[in-house]
């Protein structure tokens, strides 16, 4: 027969500690552990000055690329005329693999030892992409701001190319190569036949 608290005058307080072991501990606040732009060590056969390189090449191409990232979701969102449904679905998907992008770059500045620039507030100190208005532009006018976009990435992705090339960051210049340019290259084709003023048809 299990004992009563009465028997037990501790009882009641080793229950308390038990239910108070799992509650979350709220509001904590600390230190940084790494500031934006410290490097860490880790043993990937690349030196510091050759690292450090390649997370601020990175961190100002994944700035531009999460700024991409929401004129695409708002013209997706704020798209309208006879072409909205193809234009819908084609930015979303193309939403889609920039987050993707977005993803490799970010993980990839971790990989090197940096700091990847996340904070949106951060981001907008860091990217050289231009603010759109906040309402609603016209069509040609969305699209249009999209290559522009993807012109600066492209641009900063092919210095960042060369410059990766020459201190031996191969992965980097893989990822860049590989998945950053391509996938910008093709989505501004995309983009860019859209704005080719050609009839349906011929009178």
């Amino acid at each position: 027969m299990a004992k009563s608290t009465q028997s037990d005058p501790f009882a009641a307080e080793r229950s308390d500690t038990k239910r108070k072991s799992s509650q979350p501990l709220f509001h904590q606040h600390g230190v940084e552990v790494q500031r934006f732009g410290e490097m860490r060590l880790l043993p990937i056969a690349l030196g510091h000055d050759a690292r450090l390189e390649s997370c601020q090449l990175l961190n100002g191409i994944l700035a531009d690329s999460m700024i991409l990232y929401s004129l695409y979701k708002k013209h997706h969102w704020l798209v309208r005329g006879p072409t909205f449904y193809q234009l819908h679905l084609l930015l979303d998907k193309h939403a889609e693999e920039q987050l993707k992008l977005i993803d490799l770059i970010g993980e990839r500045v971790q990989t090197l030892g940096g700091v990847a620039v996340a904070d949106p507030r951060h981001v907008a100190e860091v990217t050289t992409i231009p603010r759109p208005p906040n309402g609603v532009e016209e069509v040609p006018a969305m699209l249009s701001r999209l290559l522009q976009g993807h012109e600066i990435i492209i641009e900063k992705v092919r210095e960042a190319i060369e410059k990766t090339a020459k201190v031996g960051d191969d992965g980097t210049n893989d990822l860049l190569m590989s998945d950053v340019l391509r996938t910008n290259g093709l989505q501004t084709w995309f983009i860019a036949e859209h704005l080719v003023d050609i009839p349906l048809v011929r009178v």
